[in-house]
């Protein structure tokens, strides 16, 4: 047994690419395949609510911080909507990013039931900030816009395959 105060080597988490033009799947999942180190065959399906884009989900196994550098690599692609998870583990709190065109890259650290925490120093400096700001500072915090933006993506993948990608880990 790992001793409590270590943290883990590995965790999991899931990939959704909500929207992509078809030209620019290939190049997702050979930066999926070049970022974990194994083969990604992602099942490309039609999203419905954006006419010409397909979708695609994979779970993942990987080191901690997996999420992070995938996010990092499909950014390159502004036009992608996609959201990628990583699981808490031992020691380390879980992750959410989030990325729509015109509004960027979201980040938020995630507690084990996958809602976003929000950090007390975090919230200091948004109380300082006054009464009126404080609500937006929230909404930017929580990710309020991405969550509004992707919505209508997220229920275009109803039965949708999910495949396991996993690197080693060591």
């Amino acid at each position: 047994m790992r001793a409590l105060t270590q943290f883990a080597d590995a965790t999991t988490g899931v990939v959704y690419i909500h929207s992509s033009p078809a030209a620019v799947c290939p190049h997702v999942e050979w930066a999926l395949a070049s970022t974990l180190d194994c083969r990604a065959n992602l099942k490309w399906t039609a999203q419905p609510v954006a006419a010409g884009m397909l979708r695609a989900a994979t779970s993942w196994v990987g080191p901690v911080g997996t999420a992070a550098r995938l996010a990092r690599t499909l950014r390159e692609w502004p036009m992608l909507r996609f959201e990628i998870t990583e699981d808490p583990s031992d020691g380390v709190d879980g992750e959410r990013f989030s990325h729509v065109p015109g509004l960027g890259l979201w980040r938020g650290s995630t507690s084990a039931n996958g809602d976003v925490v929000v950090g007390e120093m975090r919230l200091r400096a948004m109380l300082a900030g006054g009464v009126d700001a404080l609500a937006t500072e929230l909404d930017t915090a929580l990710g309020t816009a991405w969550d509004e933006a992707l919505e209508p993506y997220r229920s275009g993948g109803e039965g949708a395959e999910v495949t396991w990608l996993k690197r080693s880990v060591g």
